[in-house]
C-alpha cells in the first residue's frame, strides 16, 4: 500500500548519513525520531522491493534500547513482520537474517565509536551489503516522505543459542589444549564469547565480559594498541598462547601472541590465508589496498591469487561475492571467511578458525610472527582535508605520477609502488581526512618513500603534514 497523500518527511542531520552506516552523536545529531524515520525508509525500500521481513538487533549501548523501540515501530508501520533478535553482536543480525530467511535486517550499535555515539548497519536478504548510494537513497525518500504503509507485526525470536552452535559447527577444535585470554571490551559480544568459551577446550580467561555501554575498562576499539594493555598483561602474567579482542559491536578482532605483541589485521590474514589454500588451492583471497604487500607476496606464494581491492566492510563483502571468494580482510580487522560459513565479517568466528589453525600446528603464534618477511611501515594516517578538495588531491597526485610513469594501483586512491617498497594516498570514506601508509625493507627506504609522499602532498597545496 503506497504513503497516504502529505505523508510527512523527515529530515536526517546529513552528518549521519556515512558511506557504510547511519552513525552519530545520541542527543545531538542522532535521536529517537530518526530511528523512526530510518525504519520508515528502509522498510519501503525492502516492501517496494517484495520483502515481508526484517530482523533487528541492538548493542549494549545506554542509547540501544530506546532507538530498538522507534526502529522497529518505523519498520512494523511499513506493514514488514518485525524479528526481534535482541542484545548481541552485528554478526548475530547477520547470521538471524541468513537463517530465519528475512528480508532485511538493521542492527542498532555504535560499533568502535565512543559511548554516547550511535547508529544503525544495514543489509539486505542473507546479508548482502546496504551501503553508499543506498544509504544516500534512504535518505532522499526519507526526506520526500514516500512511505509504504499497512499493518506490520513483531515477533520475538531470540537466536543466541543457535549462533553459538553454528560459530561451532564443523570446527576441528580438539587438537593441543591451548591457554587463551579473551577481552570483549565490553562490548556486545561479550555474553555470546563467556557462552561460547565455556564450550571449549584448553584453558579460557575471560575480561570484561560483562556487556556496559559506558565501556569502564577502555574503549572497545581492538584496533588501537593502547586498548589492548589490559589483554597483553593478562597474556604476559597468565603464560597464554594469545589474546583475543573484540571491538563494541564483535566484527572486529584484535590478536596478541603468547609475547604480548599484536598481530595486525594484514598478518593475521596471510595464517587464515595459508590454511584455506591447503584445502583450495588457486583461490582468490582479497585484502584492502592498505594490506602489507607481504600478504598479498604470501599469498601468492601459498598458491592462491592475491587481489588488492577498495578499503571498506561493505565492498569487500561485494567484492567477494562477485569473484567467488572464500576469504577476505582489512587492516581494520574486519575478517571475512566464505569458506566454511557465510561471508560477513565476525570477529568471533574468526577467533574460532585462529584456535582450529593454531590447535593442530606445531607452530606458535608468536614463530609464525616471527617467521614473516621483516619490514618496516607507518600505522594508517589520518590528516585533516576539507571534503571538497579530497578528491580534486588525489586526482592531482595520480595525474603527477601518471606523467612520470610510475608503478601504481588506482584502485582505491593511488598505491606507488619503487624499489623501496611502497605508499599509498586515498581519501576516507567516512570523515573529512587523507590517508596514508608507508612500507619498506628499512628505515633508510621508509623514509625515502615518506619524503616522495610529502613532496606529493606540498605540491597539492598541503604542507605541515606529520607522517611520523
Amino acid at each position: 500500500m503506497p504513503a497516504a497523500p502529505g505523508a510527512k518527511g523527515h529530515a536526517f542531520d546529513p552528518t549521519i548519513l556515512r558511506e557504510y552506516d547511519v552513525r552519530g552523536l545520541v542527543g545531538s545529531t542522532l535521536s529517537a525520531a530518526d530511528a523512526g524515520a530510518l525504519g520508515r525508509a528502509f522498510g519501503t525500500i525492502l516492501r517496494r522491493a517484495g520483502g515481508a521481513s526484517a530482523c533487528v538487533g541492538y548493542d549494549g549501548r545506554l542509547s540501544s534500547p530506546e532507538l530498538e523501540a522507534a526502529l522497529v515501530e518505523g519498520l512494523t508501520a511499513c506493514g514488514l513482520k518485525v524479528l526481534r533478535i535482541g542484545l548481541g553482536p552485528t554478526p548475530m543480525l547477520y547470521f538471524a537474517v541468513h537463517e530465519l530467511g528475512a528480508d532485511g535486517g538493521v542492527m542498532v550499535t555504535g560499533s568502535h565509536n565512543p559511548p554516547d555515539y550511535n547508529g544503525f548497519k544495514m543489509t539486505r536478504a542473507k546479508a548482502k551489503p546496504f551501503f553508499g548510494p543506498d544509504i544516500r537513497g534512504l535518505g532522499e525518500l526519507a526526506a520526500a516522505g514516500d512511505f509504504e504503509t499497512g499493518p506490520g507485526a513483531v515477533e520475538e525470536q531470540p537466536v543466541a543459542e543457535d549462533y553459538i552452535e553454528r560459530l561451532l559447527d564443523g570446527l576441528a577444535l580438539d587438537g593441543r589444549p591451548l591457554k587463551v585470554a579473551w577481552d570483549a571490551g565490553n562490548g556486545a559480544a561479550g555474553e555470546i564469547m563467556a557462552a561460547l568459551t565455556a564450550r571449549l577446550p584448553g584453558e579460557h580467561l575471560l575480561l570484561n565480559e560483562a556487556i556496559d555501554g559506558t565501556f569502564p575498562a577502555h574503549h572497545p576499539d581492538p584496533t588501537v594498541p593502547a586498548n589492548l594493555e589490559q589483554l597483553k598483561d593478562c597474556v604476559l602474567e597468565e603464560g597464554c598462547d594469545l589474546g583475543l579482542a573484540f571491538d563494541g559491536d564483535g566484527d572486529r578482532i584484535g590478536t596478541l601472541d603468547g609475547q604480548g605483541r599484536v598481530l595486525w589485521g594484514d598478518q593475521l590474514m596471510l595464517l587464515f590465508a595459508r590454511d584455506i589454500l591447503k584445502a583450495r588451492p588457486g583461490a582468490t583471497i582479497i585484502a584492502d589496498v592498505k594490506a602489507s604487500q607481504v600478504l598479498f607476496d604470501g599469498v601468492a606464494e601459498a598458491g592462491g591469487k592475491p587481489l588488492m581491492w577498495k578499503t571498506g566492510h561493505s565492498l569487500i563483502k561485494a567484492k567477494m561475492a562477485e569473484v567467488n571468494s572464500p576469504f577476505a580482510g582489512e587492516m581494520s580487522a574486519h575478517i571475512f571467511f566464505a569458506d566454511r560459513y557465510y561471508g560477513f565479517d565476525d570477529a568471533l568466528y574468526a577467533a574460532l578458525r585462529l584456535i582450529e589453525i593454531l590447535s593442530h600446528s606445531d607452530e606458535s603464534l608468536a614463530e609464525f610472527r616471527d617467521s614473516l618477511p621483516q619490514v618496516v611501515n607507518t600505522p594508517e594516517i589520518r590528516f585533516p582535508c576539507p571534503e571538497e578538495r579530497k578528491q580534486p588531491i588525489i586526482e592531482q597526485v595520480r595525474g603527477r605520477l601518471k606523467a612520470r610513469g610510475a608503478e601504481m594501483s588506482e584502485i582505491d586512491g593511488v598505491r606507488v609502488r619503487n624499489d623501496d617498497g611502497w605508499w599509498l594516498l586515498r581519501a576516507s570514506n567516512t570523515q573529512d581526512v587523507l590517508v596514508a601508509r608507508c612500507e619498506a625493507a628499512d628505515a633508510a627506504g621508509l623514509a625515502r618513500l615518506k619524503s616522495e609522499l610529502l613532496a606529493e602532498l606540498e605540491a597539492s597545496g598541503l604542507s605541515a603534514v606529520d607522517l611520523g
